[in-house]
């Protein structure tokens, strides 16, 4: 009887994790999550509030069909649904959202609720490609990032020296002067709102700001963009790396099963031919 319900155990077991790992239980789990997320946004219209009682029913399905997700997926992995950091991200937004739901906690609510939207990261195995691409270059980032605050304090300083006395508004001090040379670095209005007033008075002051965009703006940002690039180039070729070898697994695999079916063959026909015999 214990073996039987065992038997029976592994076999449901084994259902559900077909159903889980299928295409089109992601795929409608990812459809789930991008409806959920259209709902969120219509929520923040004013012609929209009388459908509250609506997007509120709405909401309380979606959260049971995360936690009906969750709980089939730790039902097959265990705690192995843990090892995987994505895994552990999608568990704090499900959990985050059903603990505080009854609460009086309505911000972290909310915030939890937007939350789910990045679980379309989650889903889409490209996007996850991308954001781990991004947490790996995070070392290097940061010494770009340490490289540009060193550039940004130097020109800070000589702008301060330099362009105080004709434009208090912008490097009247050194806190203003890192304001003004982040606007700069964004290109947001830079020429006609900082540049053109200052270079009236101060003919040279094209180099300053032309030297500092050239090395903040296009070196830098290309430095990191380029970091994160050949990141996602390197994650793409382990994939395809992985694909390969499991590729040519399938393909013994198969011959294997060719060569049993031979195997087979000649076993049946050898025992015929002796019971012909006999």
């Amino acid at each position: 009887m214990n073996t039987h319900q065992n038997k029976g155990f592994l076999s449901f077991k084994t259902k559900v994790s077909a159903l889980v790992e299928s295409r089109m239980f992601q795929y409608f789990i990812t459809f789930v999550i991008i409806v959920n997320a259209i709902s969120i946004g219509l929520e923040t219209y004013t012609f929209f509030k009388p459908y509250q009682n609506v997007f509120f029913i709405l909401d309380c399905l979606f959260l049971a069909i995360f936690v009906i997700e969750l709980s089939l997926k730790l039902f097959v992995q265990k705690l192995h649904f843990f090892k995987n950091n994505w895994n552990v991200f999608d568990f704090i937004i499900v959990v985050g959202s059903l603990v505080l739901y009854n609460t009086n906690f309505v911000s972290v609510l909310r915030i939890f609720r937007v939350l789910r939207v990045l679980r379309t990261i989650t889903s889409v195995p490209s996007l996850r490609r991308i954001v781990n691409a991004l947490f790996m270059a995070i070392p290097t980032i940061s010494s770009v990032i340490l490289l540009m605050t060193i550039i940004f304090y130097v020109y800070a300083v000589i702008g301060t020296m330099f362009f105080s006395y004709i434009a208090p508004e912008y490097f009247g001090n050194l806190q203003l002067s890192f304001i003004t040379l982040f606007q700069t670095f964004t290109l947001e209005s830079w020429a006609s709102g900082i540049f053109r007033p200052i270079f009236a008075e101060s003919g040279w002051s094209w180099l300053y700001f032309i030297s500092f965009i050239v090395i903040a703006t296009f070196i830098m940002i290309n430095l990191i963009v380029g970091e994160i690039v050949n990141n996602a180039q390197k994650i793409s070729q382990e994939i395809e790396d992985e694909t390969g070898e499991l590729k040519e697994d399938t393909k013994e695999i198969k011959e294997l099963r060719a060569e049993i079916k031979e195997l087979k063959a000649l076993l049946t026909t050898y025992i015929t031919q002796n019971e012909k015999k006999d």
